[in-house]
C-alpha cells in the first residue's frame, strides 16, 4: 500500500519523500510543483484540499497542514479516517487540549476520527533562520529577543522520525516531542551562522512593536503572531529544553545547529 506525503516539496516533506523512495517504499508526492519531485516518484498534483481525491490505494499519510488555522480540516480528516490506517501528523511542541495553536485542533480531529495516529510535536525549525539570510550576508541581523533560547531542530531529523513512524507499526499512538540536541540563544545562532560562512555577523535588537508591524505587513495572522511574540519573550528567562526523542526513535543523535548551518552554507553566502 502507498504512503502519501503532503507538503512533498517543503522543508520536511522533500526529505520524507526522498528517504521513502530510497528505501524502496511505495510513495506518492502531493505537490503543486511536480518538477521539484525526485524522478521516478509518482505525483498527485494539487494541494491539501485535493487530498480526499488522492487516497486510492493509500494506506498511510504524512500530513503537513499548510495554514495557521484549521477551519478547512474537518472534511479532510474525515476522508483520511475513512480510507487510511495511519496519519503521521507534523504537529508542534507544546500542543495541549487548551492550546491556541491550530495543531491542537487537528490533533483532536484526528484522535476523534478513530484513524491511527502518530504526532510529531516538533519544536522550532532551524530552517526558519533562513529568513536572516540577506542580513547575514550584510553582516547584521536585526530582530527581537536576542537572548531567547531555542532548541532548534534540523528538518532532516524530523523527516527521519517521520519515515521511521511511517514504516513501523510500533509507533502508532505515539506523540513525540522533537527538538535539536542543544539550546542556543538567537544571538548564538547568528554567531554560529557567521562562523560557518566565514563572516563577522552581529546581532541588533529590534523594538517589538516594529517587528509586529513588519510581520503583520507580511501577512501573519494576528493571533498567531501575538502568541508567537509572547512565546519568544518567555524564552529569555525560560529557554527551551532539549529532548532525546530523535535518537530514541531513530537510533541516531539529533543534528546540531552548526551541522544545519553547514548543510545550508550556500543559502547564506
Amino acid at each position: 500500500m502507498t504512503i502519501l506525503v503532503t507538503g512533498a516539496t517543503g522543508n520536511v516533506g522533500k526529505h520524507v519523500v526522498a528517504e521513502l523512495a530510497a528505501a524502496g517504499e511505495p510513495v506518492r508526492a502531493v505537490t503543486r510543483t511536480p518538477s521539484r519531485v525526485p524522478g521516478g516518484v509518482p505525483v498527485a498534483q494539487g494541494g491539501i484540499a485535493d487530498v480526499p481525491g488522492m487516497l486510492d490505494g493509500v494506506d498511510r499519510v504524512f500530513l503537513v497542514w499548510p495554514f495557521t488555522h484549521a477551519d478547512d480540516a474537518p472534511p479532510i480528516v474525515s476522508a483520511l479516517a475513512s480510507q487510511v490506517s495511519q496519519v503521521v501528523f507534523l504537529s508542534a511542541r507544546g500542543v495541549s487540549d487548551d492550546s491556541p495553536l491550530f495543531h491542537a485542533r487537528i490533533e483532536k480531529l484526528l484522535r476523534d476520527s478513530g484513524v491511527g495516529t502518530t504526532f510529531l510535536r516538533a519544536g522550532g525549525f532551524a530552517t526558519n533562520t533562513l529568513e536572516w539570510a540577506d542580513q547575514v550576508r550584510a553582516g547584521v541581523v536585526r530582530w527581537v529577543y536576542g537572548d531567547a533560547g531555542r532548541s532548534l531542530i534540523h528538518e532532516r531529523d524530523i523527516a527521519d522520525v517521520a519515515v521511521t513512524a511511517l514504516t513501523s507499526p510500533s509507533h502508532l499512538g505515539a506523540a513525540y516531542e522533537l527538538t535539536g540536541p542543544e539550546t542556543l540563544t538567537q544571538v548564538e545562532q547568528v554567531r554560529t551562522l557567521g562562523a560557518v560562512v566565514g563572516r563577522d555577523v552581529r546581532w541588533e535588537e529590534m523594538p517589538v512593536g516594529e517587528a509586529r508591524e513588519s510581520m503583520l505587513a507580511r501577512g501573519w495572522d494576528q493571533d498567531f503572531l501575538d502568541n508567537g511574540l509572547a512565546y519568544w519573550a518567555s524564552l529569555v528567562d525560560e529557554p527551551e529544553t532539549v529532548t532525546g526523542t530523535v535518537e530514541e526513535v531513530t537510533g541516531k543523535p539529533a543534528r546540531t545547529f552548526a551541522q544545519w548551518a553547514i548543510d545550508h552554507t550556500a543559502d547564506f553566502r
